[in-house]
């Protein structure tokens, strides 16, 4: 039986002690999860010479001006999960649009994260949005 150790490859931990909890980090940064499923020609690629994503991933982010938080590979729909610190949106859409330009993936999909604490804001704002749906 194979042992599954998610702490080789692509695994990256935050350091003890980096940051604090939530989806908003230093000025103007943001977390993001990114879900990725690699294509078949880049995952018979990595079986035949495995590497070191996350220190990719790693440099990627830092070379935008962000940082890897973590990255964990995965069972089910897709092959791995990233969480990235981005300081914009702008940023997040230029690096999507450059990784899955890139044939790599053969899906790629970035969610901005929302810290718990700011739901109750979240929700203080929602009741003041009004809404009439379609029929109603």
């Amino acid at each position: 039986m194979t042992s599954l150790r998610p702490e080789t490859q692509c695994a990256a931990r935050p350091a003890a002690g980096g940051g604090r909890a939530g989806a908003q980090t230093g000025v103007g940064m943001t977390k993001y999860a990114v879900l990725f499923r690699f294509s078949a020609q880049a995952a018979q690629r990595f079986v035949a010479k495995p590497s070191d994503r996350a220190a990719a991933v790693r440099e990627l982010a830092e070379s935008v001006g962000g940082r890897l938080e973590s990255c964990y590979w995965m069972l089910g729909p897709y092959d791995g999960l990233t969480i990235l610190e981005l300081p914009d949106p702008q940023t997040a859409v230029a690096l999507s649009l450059t990784l899955t330009g890139s044939g790599a993936f053969a899906a790629y999909e970035t969610h901005p994260l929302i810290e718990p604490g700011d739901y109750l804001q979240i929700a203080e704002r929602a009741q003041q949005i009004s809404y009439q749906p379609p029929g109603g």
